[in-house]
């Protein structure tokens, strides 16, 4: 069956059913959102005279939490349009408009008797075939379907999404015993090529994968926090980046959750197993009477932590578990903690504390981690069929680095195994088996392929086509050509990628000469080049520290030789003779958006954080941005019509000016940095780089053709003039600083083109002469330097 999902319907509008009907709108997917009828009137309804039959009443439920996505942050919606997409409604008027969906998702109250009615409710009015799932946390799916039909026990499922849906990437998916294997293999695959999700198959058992492993982790923290006398402050210092976790650790990360949403997930599995499990899933009391205190987390104010404003602004306080009062936070400092923060990488910094045996630091996180594998290995065949679903698990919900087993490796399976017996753990037989068939990781890799182990041997591991792993690449094909900011990789069918991978992929003169020299092998021997790369963001900008540097050395002749040849690197992708396509996703800030402007395509992860962000640092952008930015706004008029070049000018000098960045890809397109027909989005990260592989490959086989050199029309003297006067008006407000100003007047200097007529046709290599006797200006600037220092001692700007 040729199954397509055009429309959807969520049952439930709260904090996760208008999340997941915001992040099917970010996809393109029409969406009716429904809840129940308000009982009462609202004040305000009152005074409009309104009354509980007015249509506006009975959707207000739906409406205002639609309403409610646009302040929601980070947002939930990747664009203002997206939420054209979602109607609202109720159950008791709309549930009928359900006949004309093909995917019905439940999410309302953890409450198996209700989510039986509304399934009943739900059959009524659904059409044959369509999939109907729920997004329950721990609910029995098996449970939710009895006493339904053949057909909607055919097309049910579980699919539990992870909050907030837009950001985080696990849905596990859960069928029931009745489910129709190709509804089931559909949905995993829709799941991944148009949700953009990692989808892990799960089975019926309490709180699935995830949360199951996720909160007896939490859990087991807890209680060696409590019983080694450790403070919540020092638990959070060393569980977060330092082991591969989120920077939110332990108990910031309980914060954010909700304490109350923990204890609900927790009380799930006690009253669902047996035994020393049940006993692992017993809530410490201080937990408990902080829930009764209300003190829940960020959504009351205050939990675990409290933010209290002090002299020199906002301090954040710890709760003490014992006396129940708010003390200064702590961090856990020892030699070992000393030691894993000067290694390089999770695994590295892991094996560091695990093997720091009777320091503080270093017995902690064993401490944790010996129960949480075991526990993981315990559960392999019960919740999930095999390690690699447990690991994806884990990482794609929780925002582990590495999964359980992973880490296992990292640490030694066979060390850490025999640690484990000699503490008197018990480890599952599987695992010893294992060791003693002679196999001592659990995953391995040979010839660019992942295997793992499942029941004595070890197995690939299957990945959707779509998905390209360039260390597995690397492995295998080797590069071409490297130095220390890039690699030129062969990703065969005749495209090649030029990787970055310098520090934070900053760019500087070996990146610049790692570009002309894929260019060239490109134009011998390839169709085209994806610049693309799987480091944590694709680029953010030039190498400041490396700037400053020579600008503080008063080396001015340097640093104009570097942006020069910057400016021609860019030149140099705008002008092959192949296509080039950048792939850009996270921050991909200043330089980053420098690099992708000239491309030919741009094919971006609906996670790309794009904008010319240098007057931050009190520079403005130095490779060619204000040009290709300007130029990008007026490619994409309506050719034949007259426009307002000034309005055009006036928005680019404005967007450079303010820094203006987009808070994804879809608003990119909003802002002018990406175009809608020319370039694209690919929601889902891992498939990056096959997409725009695909995108070159189309360009060159449609018969690509160079672009050829062009006059550029600018506004001049008396544009000039325009844009300074509104800057200054900002001044004038009190909302520039003098510096700021100086920054604004060399901008739309080079803007404008300079003091010319209006309307001048000028080349492109005058106005980059412009842009570089400006950025150089601005550079031997004092108070330039001032906030290129704070930038790279504060990661944030100054106000100077």
């Amino acid at each position: 069956m040729n199954r397509k999902i055009k429309r959807a319907a969520v049952l439930g509008s709260g904090v996760m059913g208008s999340g997941i009907a915001a992040h099917l709108a970010n996809v393109g997917i029409p969406t009716l959102m429904l809840d129940i009828v308000p009982r009462e009137l609202t004040e305000a309804e009152k005074k409009k005279g309104l009354t509980l039959d007015d249509a506006v009443v009975r959707n207000r439920i739906a409406a205002s939490n639609k309403e409610k996505l646009k302040k929601q942050n980070p947002s939930p919606i990747t664009s203002k349009k997206s939420l054209d997409l979602i109607q609202v409604g109720n159950f008791d008027d709309h549930m009928e408009q359900l006949s004309d969906v093909d995917w019905i998702i439940e999410v309302v109250v953890e409450n198996l008797d209700i989510k039986k009615k509304v399934f009943e409710q739900v059959e009524a009015h659904r059409k044959e075939g369509a999939i109907v799932s729920s997004n329950t946390s721990g609910i029995s799916i098996e449970a939710m379907a009895e006493g339904r039909s053949e057909d909607f026990k055919k097309h049910f499922l579980g699919t539990h999404f992870f909050n907030p849906p837009r950001y985080l990437k696990l849905l596990e998916v859960i069928p029931n015993q009745e489910t129709d294997p190709d509804v089931l293999a559909f949905m995993k695959r829709f799941g991944e090529d148009v949700l953009g999700k990692g989808v892990v198959e799960a089975k019926d058992t309490p709180n699935f994968i995830a949360n199951r492993i996720g909160t007896y982790g939490l859990l087991v923290t807890v209680k060696e926090m409590l019983e080694g006398g450790y403070s919540i402050g020092e638990v959070d210092s060393v569980t977060g980046p330092m082991i591969g976790r989120p920077k939110s650790a332990t108990f910031r990360t309980l914060d954010v959750v909700g304490l109350d949403t923990f204890i609900h997930v927790a009380k799930n599995v006690y009253d669902h197993v047996e035994g020393d499990e049940k006993e692992a899933f017993i809530v410490p009391d201080f937990m408990n009477k902080m829930n009764e205190k209300g003190w829940l987390g960020a959504k009351s104010g205050q939990g675990f932590f409290l933010k209290k404003k002090g002299k020199d602004g906002s301090v954040i306080y710890e709760l003490n578990p014992e006396t129940m009062e708010y003390e200064e936070r702590q961090k856990l400092k020892t030699n070992a903690t000393g030691m894993a923060k000067q290694e390089k990488g999770s695994k590295r910094k892991l094996r560091a504390l695990i093997n720091a045996k009777g320091d503080r630091g270093g017995d902690l996180i064993w401490n944790i981690t010996k129960p949480t594998l075991i526990y993981s290995a315990e559960l392999v065949g019960e919740i999930a069929d095999d390690i690699k679903a447990i690991d994806e698990a884990m990482k794609w919900g929780f925002g582990w680095e590495l999964g359980p087993f992973e880490m296992w490796d990292a640490i030694g399976v066979k060390s850490s195994v025999e640690r484990m017996k000699e503490e008197g753990a018990n480890v599952p037989t599987w695992v010893k088996e294992m060791l003693d068939q002679g196999f001592e990781s659990f995953y391995k890799s040979e010839n660019g392929k992942v295997y793992y182990y499942h029941n004595g041997e070890y197995v690939e591991k299957q990945v959707n086509p779509k998905e390209i792993n360039l260390k597995l690449h690397k492995e295998v094909n080797g590069v071409i050509k490297k130095n220390a900011g890039a690699s030129l990789i062969d990703l065969g069918d005749d495209v090649a990628l030029l990787e970055f991978h310098s520090q934070s992929n900053a760019l500087g003169l070996d990146t610049m000469q790692m570009i002309n020299t894929a260019l060239n092998e490109v134009n011998e021997n390839y169709k085209g080049l994806v610049i693309g790369n799987q480091g944590k963001n694709f680029c953010v900008g030039a190498n400041l520290g490396l700037m400053l540097m020579e600008a503080q050395d008063f080396n001015f002749m340097e640093l104009d030789l570097v942006v020069k040849q910057f400016q021609q690197a860019m030149m140099n992708i705008k002008y092959n003779e192949k296509p080039v396509v950048s792939a850009p996703f996270g921050m991909t800030l200043g330089g980053g958006t420098e690099v992708c402007l000239p491309a030919h395509s741009i094919q971006a992860s609906q996670e790309a954080y794009m904008g010319l962000v240098e007057v931050g640092v009190g520079l403005i952008p130095g490779g060619g941005g204000n040009k290709e930015f300007y130029l990008k706004q007026l490619s994409g008029l309506p050719e034949g019509v007259d426009f307002d070049l000034q309005k055009v000018t006036n928005d680019v000098f404005e967007k450079i000016a303010m820094a203006k960045v987009s808070t994804s890809a879809a608003e990119a397109i909003e802002n002018g940095v990406l175009d809608a027909e020319q370039d694209a989005i690919s929601v889902n990260g891992d498939h990056l780089i096959h997409d725009a592989k695909q995108k070159v490959i189309a360009l060159h086989d449609g018969g690509f053709q160079p672009r050829k050199r062009e006059k550029v029309p600018v506004v001049g003297e008396q544009g000039y003039a325009t844009m300074l006067l509104g800057a200054k008006s900002l001044a004038n407000g009190g909302y520039a600083s003098e510096h700021d100003i100086k920054i604004a007047d060399k901008l739309a200097f080079v803007l404008a083109g300079g003091r010319l007529k209006y309307g001048t046709l000028v080349d492109e290599q005058y106005l980059l002469d412009l842009e570089r006797e400006a950025f150089l200006s601005l550079i031997g600037e004092a108070k330039t330097q001032q906030r290129m220092q704070h930038m790279l001692m504060k990661v944030k700007p100054l106000r100077n």
